[in-house]
């Protein structure tokens, strides 16, 4: 287990644009100058959040997930993030995990935006994604996920990051901020959340405030601008901090119906 370096982009999204966006953040993904071991993309990165599922939803295996897929190869590091999903005649809000040899895995958004409907034009998301990367167990979740921190709970330490994609409005952003550093503190692992800037296609603003945690609440990186930003977590000082505060071992059983 070595450090891990990750960059996150954080950056506006046309509304409604996969061309645009993919074209995008293909610009800002060359831009990387450090390396990376994983790259982070918005929420719904390539449209915006939305609920006109039946005009942009994609197929597995098509314009988007080849596109990621060409993207990790490239650039030799994982690329996620989430894009709608139409799958057996349902839309998804779908994470994909690609990695750079082609190999893939997916997480469909557990807890569905009802403020916005979403939970009436998607399918809920029944399974928790933890995937092995660089010798590094990652959690990845999906915005209004992170209010919820039962589905986040780090029982027995099954992972060491937890990680969030978002589009994530400015006028909730505190709530934002404070829940990346408690998912942090209370489940003793890294947390990082992603979120997007500018405004939608309705009207609403986002301020970003993408973020790194240690697993001590620190702030690690904090932006508010529309920029790539590095970060690097050590795995010495995750490993260290366990072991010298082990408040995993006093946490409590559970199962999710």
């Amino acid at each position: 287990m070595e450090d891990l370096r990750l960059t996150l982009i954080q950056s506006e999204i046309h509304w409604h644009s996969v061309e645009a966006n993919l074209a995008m953040y293909e610009e800002k993904i060359w831009q990387i100058a450090e390396p990376a071991d994983i790259i982070v993309l918005p929420e719904m990165f390539q449209t915006g959040f939305t609920m006109e599922h039946e005009a942009l939803a994609e197929p597995m295996n098509l314009t988007t997930f080849k596109w990621m897929k060409q993207m990790a190869a490239q650039k030799k590091a994982v690329v996620t993030g989430s894009y709608i999903i139409k799958e057996g005649g349902v839309a998804y809000n779908r994470l994909i995990w690609m990695q750079p040899d082609g190999q893939w895995q997916k997480y469909d958004k557990r807890h569905l935006f009802r403020m916005a409907d979403e939970h009436n034009f998607y399918g809920m998301g029944q399974e928790r994604l933890v995937v092995e990367w660089k010798g590094w167990k990652i959690c990845p979740m999906i915005c209004y996920d992170l209010r919820f921190p039962v589905w986040a709970r780090n029982q027995n330490l099954e992972y060491d990051l937890i990680m969030y994609v978002a589009n994530w409005p400015a006028v909730r952003i505190s709530a934002w901020d404070a829940l990346l550093k408690a998912r942090a503190i209370e489940n003793v692992a890294y947390s990082i959340g992603l979120n997007r800037v500018g405004e939608d296609g309705k009207g609403i603003a986002y301020n970003g405030h993408s973020g790194a945690y240690s697993p001590k609440g620190e702030t690690l990186a904090l932006s508010e601008l529309e920029e790539l930003i590095q970060v690097k977590l050590s795995a010495d000082e995750l490993l260290r901090f366990r072991e010298k505060f082990p408040a995993h071992l006093d946490s409590d059983e559970f199962t999710i119906n």
